[in-house]
């Protein structure tokens, strides 16, 4: 590629070491930055056409903080690939990256991308979104390739809250396979959780729409279906009859859901949002019910239209 721009991420998990070889696959120069790095946060973003953050959860708001106070060029893009909810704010990670840098474009990128198979250069597609246009495609154009096919989106906020939301469905998938309950009760299951997060994203101020596109449903299918998810892991252990601390000891990298679920349910219960699979993970989650027991009540709720 002709055009090579300079790229840095924010993040060395497998998400941002996947991000990584996807832009250096494309010609452009990349530089990887993680809490054990040498070099700082200045350097690193210092002259950056793009800085993708991919750290955990926890992380955002205190990096996003510190480059809020370093020099930083105007044209510089920041793309959020992020998925989860603050704790203290229950704000996901693009609102808390344009309350600290409003001057600049933030494209949230999000989709069924499981990072192994990203590595393994198996072939998968993404959304790119941002209020503003320009950057969105911007971002599309450095990403895009003939194994990662990306797509534009003007809803940052659904593409954003798709890939939340979803991790807590994730959990629930793999309490209903590690039960083996079978493919009937994982359809319901998926498709009722669907239902879910386009309730909770519509009355966030998303767009309906957005939940059956890549970020939405793309990414609920991948993610209730694949062992390499780890949130998928945390309900199938769980269903095993693992302890949540045991599960979490010993998974790599982060499950975010576990969090999210915890937000989410704070905020449904603020806001007065039916969420009943969430309520039922969130139980399982703090160890109130068994996993049949959760399933079991979802099975028995009042009956009513589709």
């Amino acid at each position: 590629m002709t055009n090579s721009k300079l790229v840095t991420i924010l993040g060395a998990g497998a998400w941002g070491t996947a991000l990584a070889s996807l832009a250096i696959a494309n010609g452009h120069q990349v530089r990887v930055w993680s809490r054990q790095s040498s070099q700082t946060l200045a350097e690193v973003i210092q002259g950056a056409d793009i800085v993708l953050s991919a750290v955990s959860m926890k992380g955002v708001r205190a990096i996003a903080t510190q480059i809020q106070s370093l020099p930083v060029s105007e044209e510089t893009i920041f793309v959020t690939a992020t998925k989860g909810l603050d704790p203290e704010t229950t704000c996901t990670p693009s609102h808390i990256w344009q309350e600290a840098l409003p001057t600049h474009a933030v494209v949230v990128l999000s989709g069924p991308n499981l990072s192994k198979e990203i590595e393994q250069e198996l072939p998968a597609a993404t959304v790119v979104a941002s209020s503003v246009a320009t950057a969105a495609e911007f971002v599309q154009v450095v990403f895009s390739s003939d194994r990662f096919r990306v797509y534009s989106n003007f809803d940052p906020l659904g593409v954003e809250l798709g890939g939340t939301l979803k991790n807590v469905m994730a959990i629930a998938a793999g309490v209903c396979d590690g039960l083996q309950l079978g493919t009937n009760a994982k359809a319901a299951l998926v498709t009722r959780g669907l239902t879910e997060m386009v309730r909770i994203g519509v009355h966030w101020g998303a767009k309906m729409e957005t939940f059956y596109g890549l970020s939405g449903l793309g990414d609920l299918l991948a993610t209730c279906n694949s062992p390499l998810s780890r949130n998928y892991q945390v309900g199938y252990q769980l269903a095993g009859g693992k302890t949540l601390a045991e599960i979490l000891a010993h998974l790599e990298g982060t499950a975010e859901g576990v969090n999210t679920t915890q937000v989410l349910v704070q905020r449904a219960q603020q806001q007065n949002i039916p969420m009943p699979i969430t309520e039922q993970v969130y139980r399982l989650l703090q160890g109130e019910i068994t996993p049949r027991q959760g399933l079991l009540e979802l099975m028995l709720r009042d009956k009513k239209p589709e």
